[in-house]
């Protein structure tokens, strides 16, 4: 997962500022989720063993439940908007940058986490998580700037969308984590249910967005072999983003994606010449430490806790 979120991010930082012929980012998005339901859809019917229980189960389970579609129809929406908040952020920030400030998810994570799924932190945990937070600061005190990018950027338009994303991230992982773990429902079933309401929701943002444009261009306009590499590289991390938070929880899930800043910095110096600050060594430094930190052996999150005499709201406060 860390290596697929490198190089996502290098390369899409690629494809936005390099080519005369940009693309619309709302298409490549609204294609990303139709790849992840046919990948889903593939693993499902490896589960089921045959077509007929394949059929079966989309019947029971998709189909037929319109109640769990319209449960899933949420974090469809939120991961819709955080997609294409990434791409007005990379369009606009270095992607070494874009890695490290991102990461301010994890606190928003780590608040949902407590919130809603009745699981505690330890201090060294919370340590960890504001320990990153002052990582990101040092980063954007003085954000690095990269020499061989000549296309107009806005740096507050950047980080404008990133806040955007990291609140949507933190609350549309939290609550599909919830939903997977509530329930015995296949991690699979639950994929395609949110993939194809994803679908709806995207294709309504690319009319809203760029419609005209799309009708006159084309939804493929500007489509490269890099541009590919990029979709096919989200819908494989969004796949791997579900198993993590099946088996883990979305906070390791955010520090696994911590780690991809070192390979994310190295690629920028070497295809945007970054240009590495004092304050941005040390940024990045401090959420590696916290990655280490919060790895460290802590109680198992395979399953959701069940509720204490304290309330999630009492034991923040504490906190």
């Amino acid at each position: 997962m860390t290596l697929v979120a490198a190089t996502y991010t290098v390369a899409l930082r690629y494809t936005r500022t390099v080519g005369a012929e940009l693309y619309f980012s709302t298409t490549a998005v609204c294609i990303t989720e139709v790849i992840k339901l046919f990948f889903s859809m593939g693993i499902l019917a490896r589960e089921s063993g045959s077509l007929a229980r394949l059929i079966t189960s989309l019947k029971e389970n998709v189909f037929g439940s319109p109640k769990e579609l319209l449960k899933l129809s949420v974090p469809s929406l939120v991961y819709a908007l955080q997609n294409n908040m990434a791409f007005v952020a990379l369009s606009n920030l270095d992607a070494a940058v874009y890695q490290v400030t991102y990461q301010l998810k994890i606190p928003c994570t780590a608040l949902c986490t407590v919130l809603m799924l009745n699981q505690t932190l330890s201090k060294l945990q919370w340590f960890s998580v504001f320990m990153l937070c002052g990582g990101v600061i040092l980063v954007q005190w003085k954000p690095a700037q990269a020499t061989k990018v000549q296309v107009e950027q806005n740096p507050w338009l950047g980080f404008g969308a990133i806040s955007i994303a990291v609140l949507c991230s933190g609350f549309a992982g939290v609550y599909f984590e919830k939903v997977l773990k509530s329930s015995d429902t296949s991690l699979w079933v639950r994929n395609i249910q949110m993939y194809l309401s994803g679908i709806v929701v995207t294709l309504v943002y690319v009319y809203m967005s760029d419609g005209a444009q799309v009708l006159e261009k084309g939804f493929f306009y500007g489509y490269t072999c890099f541009v590919w590499l990029v979709i096919f590289l989200a819908s494989v991390g969004g796949l791997y983003t579900s198993i993590v938070v099946k088996y883990t929880d979305n906070i390791m899930k955010g520090f696994s994606a911590a780690a991809a800043i070192v390979l994310s910095t190295v690629a920028s110096v070497i295809l945007f010449g970054l240009q590495i600050t004092v304050t941005f060594t040390l940024g990045a430094l401090l959420v590696c430490v916290s990655i280490y930190l919060y790895g460290l052996p802590r109680q198992d999150t395979t399953k959701i806790q069940p509720s204490e005499t304290k309330s999630s709201k009492e034991r923040l406060v504490a906190v």
